[in-house]
């Protein structure tokens, strides 16, 4: 399987960066790809810059990433309560691809993380309800409280819960992607 990871986020000491990339570590065996928004930064979206330039190379550059994968993995940095700009203007510009939708029909396990108490679960439930509407087939959603408390840089989630969970969701991202690969190629 081949997975494509990243954080929305365009911090160079980005928490959500580092969860994307523990979470990782959980699919062994797996082909990952770990993205960094930096390498993707474009000018801000706008309707009549599309028009007269096209859509930016670097957005069909992350639109062809996604539909190269298997799975996304996702974990969004919350900025007053919605996404990144970093994120929001990737996704602005993706979306706007003739004949795609944003995700391309890719199944997602979204996450976030924050060093407050709910670990970003504002932007997360922003993300439910508008990721499915451009192609994003949420499969499991994780949310890490108190990022400084619950993750050590060396030894990833220490809090045994909450790695438990997501052990348990990264595991049933594997059989949900397997039984539907079966459905669809079923020798």
């Amino acid at each position: 399987m081949k997975i494509l990871a990243f954080a929305g986020s365009n911090s160079s000491k980005s928490i959500n960066k580092d969860l994307v990339a523990y979470t990782t570590t959980l699919f062994k065996g797996d082909t990952v790809e770990l993205l960094d928004l930096n390498d993707f930064e474009m000018p801000l979206f706008s309707s009549d810059r599309a028009a007269v330039d096209g859509i930016h190379p670097m957005a069909l550059d992350f639109a062809q990433k996604i539909d190269e994968s298997d799975l996304l993995i996702i974990s969004l940095a919350e900025h007053n309560g919605s996404y990144s700009v970093a994120f929001k203007n990737i996704f602005d510009w993706v979306s706007r691809i003739q004949n795609r939708k944003a995700f391309g029909n890719k199944p997602i396990l979204l996450m976030s993380t924050s060093p407050g108490g709910r670990g970003g679960a504002t932007v997360l439930e922003a993300a439910k309800g508008t990721f499915p509407y451009f192609g994003g087939e949420i499969h499991e959603t994780f949310v890490l409280p108190n990022f400084y408390e619950n993750f050590d840089p060396s030894k990833g989630i220490v809090n045994e819960k909450l790695k438990l969970e997501l052990q348990n969701k990264t595991q049933s991202v594997k059989t949900k992607i397997l039984e539907d690969s079966l459905l669809v190629n079923p020798n």
